[in-house]
């Protein structure tokens, strides 16, 4: 049995390279502002919640060990990307080369931006993937959509209250910061809502195929535990 929990199946590692792909993206997409209405946003709202939903299916399915495990893999992955962009956009160019400026608009994260990104995700992430997996031991298994939206709805305030303090304090006026956190996390839990269905139907098809479904009793929360049992 010891063997057989330190090892992952296929299935697990796509949810993992689709939890790192989107949160990659989301860097890119980011620095594009998109109106929906009179809401000003940006383009990482198309993909960064599909992050938190894989963060549901892969707690519900494999239990918060499990999740701990995507979480690190796609901070490291991330972080890596943004290192490599980073050293890129240093680099001069060719002197034939003459798009710096537009390069320097997706890859040159400036080191506030990048610290408040980090941090905000790694606290939404796992008190997303602690909140399923506490009301799943409580509720007995039950009322999973009800438990993936309360979990978003704490993960996604616990990022937007991180994330735009830290990055955006003292660039846009005070008074927009509050209404702008709401309206992010009012419009990921919307999100979430809306692919439910989708996302119901994903968590029933990886029970049946993995034959799993992990209830967290006695483990360690510690988030830097990654080989705990």
């Amino acid at each position: 049995m010891e063997v057989k929990n330190n090892k992952v199946s296929v299935l697990f590692m796509l949810f993992c390279i689709l939890f790192c792909v989107c949160l990659i993206s989301a860097n890119v997409l980011e620095t594009k502002q998109i109106s929906v209405g009179p809401i000003s946003l940006t383009g990482g709202l198309i993909v960064f919640p599909i992050s938190y939903i894989i963060n549901d299916c892969v707690c519900e399915v494999w239990g918060y060990r499990k999740a701990r495990l995507i979480i690190w893999t796609g901070f490291t992955m991330n972080f890596l990307f943004v290192m490599f962009g980073s050293i890129a956009d240093l680099i001069p160019g060719a002197p034939y080369w003459h798009n710096q400026q537009g390069f320097h608009a997706v890859f040159g994260l400036a080191p506030r931006i990048a610290f408040a990104s980090f941090l905000a995700f790694l606290a939404g992430s796992f008190i997303n993937a602690y909140v399923m997996s506490k009301m799943k031991i409580q509720s007995k298994g039950k009322n999973f959509s009800l438990r993936a939206i309360l979990s978003t709805v704490f993960g996604e305030s616990a990022d937007s209250i991180i994330f735009f303090p830290l990055a955006l304090f003292g660039v846009i006026p005070t008074h927009e910061m509050l209404p702008l956190i709401i309206s992010q996390v009012i419009l990921k839990t919307l999100y979430e809502v809306l692919i439910l269905p989708v996302t119901i139907k994903v968590v029933e098809k990886t029970k049946k195929i993995e034959g799993e479904d992990v209830y967290d009793k006695d483990i360690s929360y510690n988030i830097f535990k990654l080989n705990s049992q």
